[in-house]
């Protein structure tokens, strides 16, 4: 019987485990996850919790509701990948032989690698929402944060949901004047890119909205370190941003596991072709998910499209076949910009956000780069689909790779 193991079990390994065993005859296979965590969590959902919009239980359900019944699921944490010897070591003490090796180990959130973020004021006047504990007490926070300057820093990219730190600020603005005390708070957007989002349109139409909304953007700010004290950030050109409150996005990274065992680049990010998903070097090793070295954004639509066209190149390559499904890197994402209201950007590698709407051309429902309160339902929704959809393998009928079709040339 052929072996093939898949690590991690978040929204990347559960939903190829899925797919996967639809599609393999598992007289001839067994599949076998690993993940040290027992509880899935919707990630995307963290964002809305600081706003009341979400809470814990929309957030998070047990991994085994969602993993096939014919896979088995190994509850452990990952010691070492020996690609050599085709084999994964546990901290259990068990060894998984394998056939194949899907890795989907995700990304997170490293606040020690920045001198002074995760000390003595991280969960005081420093916050994130990048987890469910960071996210939890930054919820507290702002329930008694009445005035002074809160500043949003992103250390560097790249990051899971690249489009969070902006819909927190425009949020953040919302909640403040709900409260109607908008005008005692100062927003501040502080970025590496140059501009508010990573591709010259969309930035520029973000940037609008920042403005108007009078939250100043700080950008080409690469921090060096955090003054916790003296609560500023001080950028390696030297500029300081004093803070009262500081919601960071910390440095991500892959898991360490990726990093001991020799497969990884400087952030732990597995390098693969763009295309296939094939680990560099190895014939039967995939990448999947944020764990990828992969140029376009670390995000749910990310993995879904690519799996959407994986499991047939997964079926072709064990058959000895060319892998003819080639991902172009589509993404797209709901920007929630609050009042009700959200915006939708579809990209991939080669073509930037671009206004239109979306899927039917000319009809949409939704609209791309421009605020609607049909996006904002239509994300609302995208809970409910993940939870019932999306991570239980099923196909959505939309198409895996971007169409122009419906979109406006700018």
């Amino acid at each position: 019987m052929k072996k093939l193991v898949i690590l991690g079990a978040g929204t990347a390994g559960t939903m190829v485990a899925n797919r996967l065993t639809k599609l393999l005859n598992l007289d001839e296979w067994k599949i076998t996850l690993v993940d040290q965590d027992p509880i899935h969590y919707y990630q995307a959902g963290y964002i809305f919790i600081p706003f009341g919009i979400h809470t814990k239980k929309d957030v998070i359900k047990p991994k085994r509701n969602f993993i096939p019944p014919q896979a088995q699921l190994i509850q452990s944490t990952i010691e070492l990948v020996e690609p050599g010897h085709n084999r994964v070591r546990l901290e259990n003490g068990l060894t998984l032989e394998y056939d194949y090796l899907i890795i989907a180990t995700g990304t997170d959130i490293r606040p020690d690698e920045t001198p002074g973020l995760a000390e003595h004021e991280w969960g005081k006047s420093i916050h994130s929402f990048y987890t469910l504990d960071s996210t939890i007490a930054l919820t507290d926070k702002l329930r008694t944060f009445d005035e002074g300057r809160l500043v949003l820093n992103i250390v560097d990219t790249p990051i899971k949901c690249p489009v969070a730190p902006l819909e927190f600020v425009m949020l953040a603005d919302w909640h403040f004047r709900e409260r109607g005390i908008r005008d005692r708070i100062e927003l501040v957007y502080s970025t590496p890119l140059s501009g508010a989002f990573t591709r010259p349109i969309a930035s520029n139409i973000l940037g609008d909205m920042l403005e108007k909304r009078n939250i100043k953007v700080e950008p080409d700010f690469y921090i060096e370190r955090v003054d916790p004290d003296q609560k500023k950030i001080i950028s390696y050109d030297e500029r300081e941003l004093e803070y009262d409150l500081l919601v960071s996005i910390p440095l991500n990274k892959g898991a360490d596991v990726i990093a001991r065992s020799g497969l990884g680049d400087e952030l732990n990010y597995v390098p693969v072709n763009k295309h296939t998903f094939l680990a560099d070097g190895y014939d039967n090793i995939f990448v999947l998910g944020d764990a990828t070295n992969v140029p376009t954004s670390k995000a749910g639509s990310v993995a879904h499209y690519s799996i959407d066209l994986f499991g047939e190149n997964f079926m072709r390559h064990i058959a000895g076949l060319e892998m003819n499904q080639s991902y172009d890197g589509h993404s797209n994402c709901f920007v929630e910009s609050g009042y009700g209201k959200a915006l939708l950007i579809d990209f991939n590698y080669e073509t930037e956000p671009l206004p239109g709407r979306y899927p039917l051309p000319g009809i949409g429902p939704m609209a791309l780069l421009g605020e609607t309160e049909m996006n904002h339902w239509a994300k609302m929704m995208f809970r409910w689909m993940y939870w019932n959809i999306l991570l239980r393998g099923s196909e959505v009928p939309l198409p895996a790779t971007m169409s122009m079709a419906g979109k406006w040339a700018v």
